[in-house]
């Protein structure tokens, strides 16, 4: 009996979060637009310019419909000022729910919606969690990115997965 004992405490370990830091760049994986058929690479799309890529745990949940995103979009025009031009919203949902979730805000040109069905873009940033509770499976952390030339200038990510706090449009605003 020792010896299993021993076993489980010789195979524990335990790691430290890495989560996208500022330095990364963005990871090259394909995700969907409007439509499953249509796909986006955000390395190649955020290759130059400033962007933000604003990541929610779920499409038309509360906390991303009526606080996180609202407080992006009555913002664009102050990020737009310090040279910010695109607006990517990115959950682990399918491409129609993101299409229809899109709809529902209005004509905003300069954000577009993907989805990120299979976690592979959050995984690969190291940004999500285990939400079986609420979601019924993995999704994203909610986070905020500054991307500038493909590259992250400043990561805000929430330490509960959920909160609307420090990746709220207040908060990122003033380091863009």
């Amino acid at each position: 009996m020792f010896r299993s004992s021993l076993k489980s405490i010789r195979s524990f370990h335990s790691t430290i979060p890495r989560f996208v830091k500022v330095g990364d760049s963005i990871p090259s994986i394909s995700l969907a637009f409007q439509s499953p058929g249509n796909s986006i690479d955000l390395s190649k799309e955020l290759a130059s310019g400033k962007s933000v890529i604003i990541g929610v745990p779920g499409a038309f949940s509360p906390g991303c419909t009526q606080s996180h995103l609202p407080g992006y979009f009555s913002k664009i025009k102050e990020f737009g000022a310090k040279g910010y031009e695109k607006f990517i919203v990115v959950a682990v949902n399918d491409a129609f729910v993101m299409n229809s979730w899109s709809e529902t805000f209005g004509d905003l040109p300069e954000v577009k919606f993907v989805a990120d069905a299979s976690g592979d873009f959050v995984t690969a940033l190291d940004l999500k969690f285990d939400a079986s509770k609420f979601f019924g499976n993995e999704r994203a952390k909610r986070f905020a990115l500054l991307v500038e030339d493909g590259a992250v200038k400043g990561s805000f990510v929430e330490p509960d997965n959920t909160s609307v706090d420090v990746s709220a449009a207040d908060k990122v605003l003033p380091e863009a």
